[in-house]
């Protein structure tokens, strides 16, 4: 698995893995994460993902030539978590392709998220994601590491989110 960098050019590869990552959740009865309409055919969403990887900085997995998966940092948090009170790097994005699922990609592309702060001199790295009742992906970013620090609730508050951190 290498991992290079990326950018706007990436975005049908990332709206691909985010359709993909879709219909597995939808295929669990896991619908409350991102519902079942496809993010790539909604004009929002796609120009929401062009533009995080047009100001963010966009690593991606690569297996066989093929992308396996996409991290995207940030130094700014989206609109609905609380700015960090000292520079941070923040996870705005992380998806992995199902056909590489269970290969370590997400803990690769992750780890090397760590080590851009620390080349950076950032201390911190925060990321959020969906807190359901099962507690899943929660539970996977502190195997990763991270630590919970605030649950929130976004999209009107209908989207129940928690935010996590670690220091790189």
């Amino acid at each position: 698995m290498d991992v290079t960098r990326g950018g706007p050019a990436d975005v049908p590869a990332i709206m691909a893995m985010l359709d993909d990552a879709q219909d597995w959740l939808a295929s669990q009865g896991r619908t409350g994460q991102w519902g079942t309409d496809h993010w790539s055919g909604v004009p929002s969403a796609v120009d929401r993902f062009t533009r995080l990887a047009t100001s963010g900085t966009v690593w991606l997995a690569v297996i066989d030539d093929e992308p396996a998966g996409v991290v995207i940092t940030s130094t700014t948090p989206p609109e609905y978590v609380p700015p960090a009170t000292e520079p941070e790097h923040y996870v705005s994005l992380l998806v992995i392709a199902r056909a590489h699922a269970g290969r370590g990609v997400g803990a690769t592309l992750l780890a090397h998220a760590r080590r851009e702060a620390r080349a950076a001199g950032v201390g911190l790295l925060r990321v959020d994601c969906y807190d359901s009742d099962d507690h899943r992906l929660v539970s996977y970013y502190e195997k990763q590491g991270f630590t919970s620090v605030a649950t929130f609730k976004a999209r009107n508050g209908t989207w129940p989110g928690r935010l996590l951190a670690l220091r790189p």
